[in-house]
């Protein structure tokens, strides 16, 4: 592609080599303890199967199910470490009654843990090591987050497109085949029947996507709904090679079809939600060019909004992209509507490489000029900031906001596969 020229061989052999570098020190090997002290209660490995971690350092010391089924594209994980954490996963998996919690909060049957402890133990609730009782509650969800069912399924797709292997969806794990255990999990999240849609209420909220878990959210829900979409078309796709019946291709269409009915704006932005923090979803929108779900002038209007926020200057910081508009800020005090952080800080209002890869595939759709002005950015922040140097640097970061110099948690693993991963895709 012509706008690659922009793009220096040696800045993209870079970001593949510290991505490459990056899921390295993720890793924890079988009986490996961490070196550093921590809050969890497993320091070791007990699980008998490498576990991938959101991050390298002193990040994150469990299993996270979504930050590792995003990191799956990059190509810097191994088919035995994929189908080891796919089994775990698979076991840790709640079981066919429903869990009910101290907290007020339920665990569905057959639920997805939100992470899995370095000892196997499943937690399937944000903020908390705590696989016991007092998970959840009115800040953290009243059921688990919806998005890790999702990922559940991309683990199994990607398994299958690594292998052709389609023995293992029949293998049982406590009384349920690998297919019975994916297609129960897709239908955990509640979701209206007849458009499809994930949806939730303040009575029994559960998280729209863990990247939002400290964004209080309601109404129908934009990004688990993407999910749910991508979720039904690889169900589709596995239940077609095993000639399965199965609902799934009709149900993608479905979401398809009403996603733009009920989050479109005159603006090309989506919303993220149609009840509390009803905003332009940043992510959202990016990540919806990025699946395929929009089409015709809701597609060319999205794709303007994100080439013109760019243009801007109130999408990204140093390639880096924001949930909302630096403009869009819902009062002097929040980004979102409700949030437990700080103002530009965190998911409220920080800076994430997470969601800079489907920035990128859009803006390759729209203007090539700023496609390859926000990979350079994207790319020279790392370089500067490469954690490689040593203990004073730490990019990729999880997040970082320029006003008060504020980072948080280096390292950080999606800030690197999944920028990566779009840029595979468009060819690069």
């Amino acid at each position: 592609m012509g706008y690659s020229m922009n793009i220096s061989r040696d800045k993209l052999t870079f970001l593949k080599n510290l991505t490459r570098d990056v899921v390295q020190e993720a890793r924890i090997l079988p009986d490996e303890k961490l070196p550093f002290i921590t809050h969890s209660p497993a320091r070791k490995n007990t699980t008998g199967v490498t576990l991938i971690r959101p991050g390298g350092r002193n990040c994150y010391p469990a299993f996270w199910i979504r930050d590792f089924a995003m990191s799956l594209e990059s190509g810097f994980i191994t088919l035995d470490e994929l189908k080891g954490m796919l089994i775990l996963t698979a076991k840790c998996q709640n079981g066919e009654k429903p869990r009910y919690l101290e907290t007020g909060a339920v665990i569905p049957p057959f639920a997805v843990p939100d992470h899995i402890l370095l000892n196997g133990e499943p937690v399937f609730f944000p903020g908390t090591w705590s696989s016991g009782p007092d998970q959840g509650g009115e800040e953290w969800g009243f059921q688990p987050p919806f998005d890790d069912n999702y990922y559940f399924i991309e683990m199994a797709s990607h398994y299958l497109k690594m292998t052709g292997d389609l023995t293992i969806f029949y293998r049982e794990i406590n009384g349920f085949t690998l297919l019975e255990r994916f297609e129960r999990a897709f239908s955990v999240p509640p979701c209206e029947e007849n458009t499809g849609i994930v949806v939730t209420s303040e009575k029994d909220r559960g998280i729209n996507f863990g990247f939002f878990d400290t964004v209080y959210q309601t109404g129908h829900l934009l990004f688990a709904s993407l999910l749910r979409f991508k979720a039904a078309l690889e169900l589709a796709l596995i239940c077609e090679e095993l000639q399965e019946p199965g609902i799934y291709r009709k149900e993608a269409e479905k979401i398809k079809q009403n996603i733009p009915k009920i989050f479109a704006t005159s603006s090309g932005w989506l919303n993220a939600t149609t009840g509390i923090c009803k905003q332009h979803d940043v992510w959202g929108t990016a990540y919806a060019m990025y699946i395929g779900v929009l089409e015709g002038e809701i597609k060319e209007k999205a794709l303007y909004a994100i080439r013109d926020a760019y243009r801007a200057g109130t999408l990204s910081c140093r390639g880096n992209i924001r949930h909302i508009l630096s403009t869009e800020n819902f009062s002097e005090t929040s980004a979102w509507e409700k949030a437990l952080a700080k103002i530009n800080t965190y998911q409220n209002g920080a800076y994430w490489g997470t969601a800079s890869g489907w920035v990128f595939y859009a803006l390759a759709r729209v203007d090539g000029e700023s496609f390859a002005r926000i990979v350079n950015e994207y790319i020279d922040e790392l370089i500067e900031g490469d954690y490689r140097k040593g203990e004073g640097y730490g990019s990729p970061w999880e997040c970082f906001h320029p006003e008060g110099n504020y980072p948080q948690n280096p390292v950080y693993m999606t800030s690197v596969t999944l920028p990566l991963s779009a840029l595979k895709k468009l060819g690069l």
